[in-house]
């Protein structure tokens, strides 16, 4: 079935399981069409993307959606759970939840797909869209700080745009790090180290992503050397938070959606924690892509990115795992 096809058979919907969407979304192509998201919302051609979010008891639930033109105008709505007590609790994953991508011409619901591997793929691909414009060039090392479900997805990533010499792993449980660092040298033929000392991992990395679900700041001023480029993944919700608020201040801080971050990134705490404002925020990432706003402005230059997940990374890659999947005759179909 081709995408006429299935345009022209309106109450068919695919289904596609976390396998499909890791199998059909490779990291270039998701890459590719987050960085497409970025410069379409910068240029005025997408509008800005939605959030709703609500808390749990132990755990929180948020709705994020978006809108996207590509070969046809696309929307999705992703539901996600993120419940970080899931694995020693239930043995189940942090993040759950559904994407579902609809025709935004007629409304035609086109699929539904498990969002655990839209979700680790298009904020790895954000990371590394950022990485490209604002790290440095030549990156000995790179530090990936929180061993959990996202983090293989951001180093293939970032390794996509950067080849540091060096990866180092730490997490706040040795075993996950040490797991984590021997597949992915298996995996991605490069040395990946356990880093048993935080500070000392953040001092000797160029480039350092924090994927956590840490409720306080453990990335430090006093930690970071000239030059640093971090994108701080782990806070999507007011009450999560990675980076120390005065690292934000003394950083030239890029966004993904500066709105946003206001309201639940690590730019949220250092905003009610008095450190800058949000008219200290130097761009959104789309401005740095469209090259309305400088990228990096020297070596000794310290960015963070405040990775907070939009609904239009999330059309951009839900679009590009259902045209490889009509593409492939992947998935199966039903009818509402």
């Amino acid at each position: 079935m081709n995408l006429n096809d299935l345009s022209a058979a309106k109450s068919e919907t695919l289904l596609l399981s976390r396998a499909d969407v890791e199998r059909l979304l490779t990291a270039d192509v998701c890459i590719a069409a987050v960085e497409d998201a970025f410069r379409q919302l910068a240029q005025g051609k997408a509008p800005p993307p939605g959030i709703l979010g609500l808390h749990a008891e132990e755990g929180s639930f948020h709705v994020k959606a978006g809108l996207l033109v590509a070969d046809r105008p696309y929307f999705a709505a992703k539901i996600n759970a993120n419940f970080p007590q899931n694995g020693a609790r239930h043995g189940l994953p942090t993040i759950q939840g559904a994407v579902i991508l609809c025709d935004a011409v007629n409304g035609t619901p086109l699929a539904i797909m498990d969002s655990i591997a839209i979700t680790a793929l298009r904020t790895a691909a954000a990371s590394a869209v950022a990485a490209k414009y604002l790290a440095t060039e030549n990156c000995e090392t790179a530090l990936i700080c929180g061993c959990g479900g996202q983090a293989p997805a951001q180093l293939r990533a970032l390794l996509r745009v950067r080849r540091p010499r060096l990866v180092l792993a730490y997490d706040q449980d040795a075993k996950k790090a040490a797991a984590f660092a021997a597949a992915a040298s298996r995996e991605l033929a490069i040395a990946v180290t356990p880093a048993p000392d935080l500070a000392q991992a953040v001092a000797a990395s160029g480039i350092v992503i924090t994927c956590t679900t840490a409720r306080r700041y453990f990335i430090t001023r006093e930690m970071v050397r000239p030059g640093t480029f971090i994108a701080a993944v782990g806070a999507d919700n007011e009450n999560k938070q990675e980076i120390d608020p005065r690292l934000l201040a003394d950083a030239t801080v890029v966004t993904d959606l500066t709105e946003q971050a206001c309201a639940i990134g690590d730019l949220h705490h250092a905003i009610v924690a008095g450190a800058m404002s949000r008219d200290a925020v130097h761009a959104e990432l789309g401005e740095i892509v469209t090259g309305r706003k400088r990228g990096r402005a020297s070596a000794q230059e310290i960015i963070v990115f405040d990775s907070t997940g939009t609904g239009l990374q999330d059309v951009a890659a839900a679009i590009a795992v259902y045209r490889q999947a009509v593409t492939e005759k992947a998935g199966s179909s039903f009818v509402f």
